[in-house]
This record gives structure tokens, sequence and C-alpha cells, in this order.
């Protein structure tokens, strides 16, 4: 096959992003997609708040969202709020059928690839491809030099019988608690239809699915929204970063351009990435120069200072994991969920200033404050690169 300019592989939501954002704001550079799946970002869907991106940002990743509200509901045994924030949602279909019209024939889904290297890509049929620039986007990789916990979860989208509720519910943790933090999320797409996650913060990524999804349908029934069909299913597991190398982690690319959950970017505590996949896009889109080496330098950059600047996530995911129980999880984030709107939003969008921490931290702490503080000092807990 012919050479491009660039090749992405891996159609998720950071290697879609950065295509979209090659093709529509340097039309003269070739793209070419890359994704081993049927369809570009798979069986997904990816919301994010308001706050976590900037104008310019919502502006060109309009095209992808699906949904949008003016606020969302938490729920916790002692405290029920509404948080006037912006939330939204784009929906794999969609993400899909966008990534198609702007990318046309320069998306080839359906094939697996076999080896990437900094001047092209093997593919799984024998066939190989030239390239300037390659970049994994294939998602999260396993590895030792990140400290990692997980959000699973497992989603229905339901057609019901009953009108549903009128806002998102980003966390439901009235729900008995097991397996560490558990919680349902809702989105309400239209008044007769809903996705429905069982959402849990685990030390393990094991997900019964099937169990999963049968406490879905009752937990719907138990709030009167009649489960009349399931639409859609989704399962998920996203790393929580307690600590690690990120350095280490990157060093292991294989001399090509890490992207997304491959680069180690996401929100250390909610697991969320699309706002880093936007602010990723955006960078590449605008290198001078779209060549392996300079591309892979400048993510790395790009990673490691995002790394270093979310370093009290990592602090307060070992606190969360490492020093609490099942039910204390739970305290902690409804402790949390004590904060002004705009504390929340700044939390989401891993942009936290000096009087969010000490708002965070303030109060009467939900365990006690010697063990919280030997979490905190432990520097084997910590396992942080200097």
């Amino acid at each position: 096959m012919r050479a491009v300019r660039c090749i992405i592989v891996g159609g998720g939501l950071a290697g879609g992003l950065a295509a979209y954002r090659l093709a529509t704001l340097r039309p003269e550079i070739e793209v070419l997609l890359l994704e081993s799946g049927q369809a570009a970002g798979g069986n997904h869907t990816w919301s994010f708040h308001a706050g976590d991106l900037s104008p310019a940002q919502h502006r060109w990743l309009s095209p992808f969202v699906d949904h949008r509200w003016p606020r969302y509901e938490v729920r916790f045994p002692r405290r029920a709020r509404v948080i006037e924030t912006g939330y939204a949602s784009i929906s794999s279909l969609r993400f899909s059928a966008v990534l198609r019209e702007a990318l046309g024939d320069r998306l080839v889904c359906g094939v697996p690839v076999r080896a990437l290297r900094a001047d092209g890509v093997d593919l799984a049929d024998g066939r190989s491809i030239a390239a300037s620039a390659v970049v994994d986007a294939r998602g999260y990789r396993p590895d030792a030099a990140l400290d990692v916990r997980f959000q699973k979860f497992v989603g229905l989208e339901l057609s019901i019988g009953a009108p549903g509720p009128k806002m998102p519910i980003v966390m439901d943790a009235t729900v008995p608690q097991k397996d560490g933090y558990r919680f349902v999320y809702t989105l309400p797409f239209a008044e007769d239809r809903i996705l429905v996650e069982d959402t849990y913060y685990s030390d393990g990524p094991e997900t019964p699915e099937q169990a999963l999804a049968d406490g879905i349908r009752a937990y719907a029934q138990s709030k009167g929204w009649s489960p009349a069909e399931i639409l859609r299913r989704e399962a998920g597991v996203l790393p929580i970063a307690l600590g690690g190398d990120l350095k280490a982690y990157l060093a292991q690319a294989g001399g090509v351009v890490p992207l997304g959950l491959r680069a180690g970017l996401f929100h250390p505590t909610t697991g969320y990435s699309l706002p880093d996949a936007v602010r990723t896009a955006d960078l590449i889109a605008t290198q001078p120069d779209i060549a392996t080496a300079p591309l892979a330098a400048a993510v790395t950059r790009h990673s490691l200072a995002e790394w270093r600047a979310r370093r009290i996530f990592r602090l307060l995911n070992r606190l969360l994991f490492l020093g609490a129980g099942d039910s204390e999880r739970r305290d902690i984030l409804e402790h949390f969920h004590r904060l002004p709107d705009t504390t929340i939003a700044r939390f989401y969008a891993a942009r936290l200033s000096s009087a969010d921490i000490i708002r965070i931290f303030a109060g009467k702490p939900p365990m006690p404050v010697r063990r919280a503080l030997s979490i905190l000092m432990d520097g084997r807990a910590a396992r942080e690169a200097s």
C-alpha cells in the first residue's frame, strides 16, 4: 500500500478525535485511521462536564454530542443535591457516523494491526503501510510501572414504559455497597429511553456482567421506570491511578506516538478521558512537523506535565483505596459532595485551585486523621517517580 503522512491506530475516543481534528484543521495532511473492530468507537457512551472544555473546544466537538443537560443530580444516604453544571454525552454510534463523514475512506475498520513502527505499520494480513507519523491510540496497556485500581461498569440502554428522570443522576450511591464503592449512573436520552450503569470503584477489574445487568433491571423497576426492552448493553473497565512512574510507562511506547489512555491521559480519579482526548487532538493538529519523533516528544511532554499537575488526585485516590473500607469509600464521596458547584466542576476538570484543595480537606473527615496521614505520608504506597 502507498505511504501516507499520518497513521493513527485505534479508532476509539483519543484516536478518532485526533484523526478528525487533523482532517478538519489540516486538510493538506493525509491521515489514515485504522480500527480493528467493525466500527470506530466500539460500543460506548462518553460523557463530560461543561467546565471540562474551553469554548473553542466545545465548538469543534459539537458535531459529536448527542445530548446536553443544564444540570445533574447526585444521591447519597445523607445528602442529595442538584449540581448546576452542564453535562453532555456522546454515543459511539454518532461518534462513528461523524468520523465516517469527515474521513470517508480514510477510516478503515476491521483491520487488525500486527506491529507498529516509527515509519509505518504491519497489518495482520501481511500488508505494510509506510507513514511519516505513527500514533498508537489502542487504549490502556496494563503495566507494573503504574499503580492502578479500577472503575468498572455494566450499562443497559432501556426502553421504558413510564417517564424516566428529567436530568442525569451521575451518582446514586443509596444502593447497597459491595466490591468497593458502588453507585448507579443514569442518563435520560428521551422520556422513554434511558441508560443505566451499575458502577464500582474496585481493587480488581473482574466484572460479573450478567449479575450486574440483572441488578440494573431490578433497580429500574424499583424506580418505577418499568424496563420494557433492552436496546443496548455496554461494559467497561477504566484505570484509576494511585501512583507510579509515568516516564517509565511512556518509554515502552515502542518508538511511536502514544495517545489517550496509552499515554496515561485520563482523569486519575474519575477515569474520564474525553477532555484529555480533546486537548491532545488540538495538540497534534497544531504541531508544525507531523512526524513520529516530534509528535512523540510533544505528547510525552504534555503527558508528564499533566501527571505532575494531577498529583493531588492520586493522593486522594490512595485515601479512597488504601485507607478506606467499602462503606467508608462512600462516606468519602458523600463528604466531597458538600462542596460548592464550582469546586466540584474544577475537580472534574482536573484543575483544582489551592483554595479548592483546602476545602476538600476541611471539615470533619470521614476517616480517622491518623490513618489518613499515614496513607498520605507513606512513600511506599505512593510509588511516585521523582
